[in-house]
């Protein structure tokens, strides 16, 4: 059974990793808006914040790359839509495949599309005067904690993705998670906001993996940040994979 389940994925996986292939345009519009948010808050607003860092680029890079990820899982909900729209998941029902190996598909193909889109975020960044002296156990940490972002946020995308009545809906919910790092520390010190607006950023998870992840690039101990970073990660994905299932389950009964 297990065996059936990995090639089934393994199938759907590459089906919709060709209709990326075909419209490299989704990784780009990804890539653009962080690029652009990157652009300005370092060559328009950077000159202004003290960030207390010698390179604000290498301070921004972190929140950047969330703001990436965030955008990208809505293309996810997007393409469960259009799937549901068009009756091809009552086709796949029809077949002997293992049903969950379908969300599983459009989810890892999620995770290729945004590891590819952080790539041309962080070579960019790199362009920019991005520097890190971090080793190899660090970036792999760093890589980590992106990973496990961006499968928690791709399984909140699979609920509107299964459950919207528009294609407008099914993408919609991407913005306040695209916002959310806004009120963190991913762009100035959390010690510079006022009283509710800094508890509020203190207690929030983009913090809490900016921080991990700022900390790992500059070879700072990373204290209980990484794993404050790694519960909610982890936690966030529990959460949002027990209910994308029972949603799944609901839609194809």
């Amino acid at each position: 059974m297990t065996t059936h389940f990995f090639g089934d994925t393994a199938v759907l996986l590459g089906r919709s990793l060709r209709h990326i292939a075909r419209s490299m345009d989704t990784i780009i519009t990804t890539a653009i808006m962080p690029i652009a948010f990157m652009l300005l808050f370092v060559y328009v607003f950077g000159g202004a914040i003290n960030s207390g860092a010698d390179s604000y680029v290498s301070y921004l890079l972190p929140g950047i790359l969330l703001i990436t990820i965030a955008s990208g899982i809505s293309y996810t909900a997007y393409r469960l839509f259009l799937d549901m729209k068009s009756g091809i998941f009552e086709r796949f029902q029809s077949m002997p495949i293992a049903r969950s190996s379908v969300l599983w598909a459009h989810v890892l193909t999620s995770l290729v599309a945004n590891l590819t889109s952080l790539v041309v975020v962080v070579l960019v960044a790199l362009l920019m005067g991005f520097r890190s002296g971090a080793g190899v156990l660090a970036w792999l940490g760093v890589a980590g904690i992106l990973v496990l972002f961006t499968l928690a946020l791709t399984w909140i995308a699979v609920i509107p993705g299964l459950t919207a009545k528009s294609v407008d809906g099914a993408s919609a919910f991407s913005y306040p998670l695209i916002f959310l790092p806004f009120i963190s520390s991913a762009f100035v010190p959390t010690a510079t906001m006022p009283g509710p607006v800094r508890a509020f950023a203190e207690h929030q998870p983009v913090t809490s993996i900016v921080n991990a992840i700022r900390d790992l690039f500059t070879e700072q101990p990373v204290g209980s940040d990484i794993w404050l970073a790694l519960a909610w990660c982890v936690g966030i994905l529990v959460v949002a994979y027990i209910f994308a299932m029972a949603t799944y389950r609901r839609r194809i009964a």
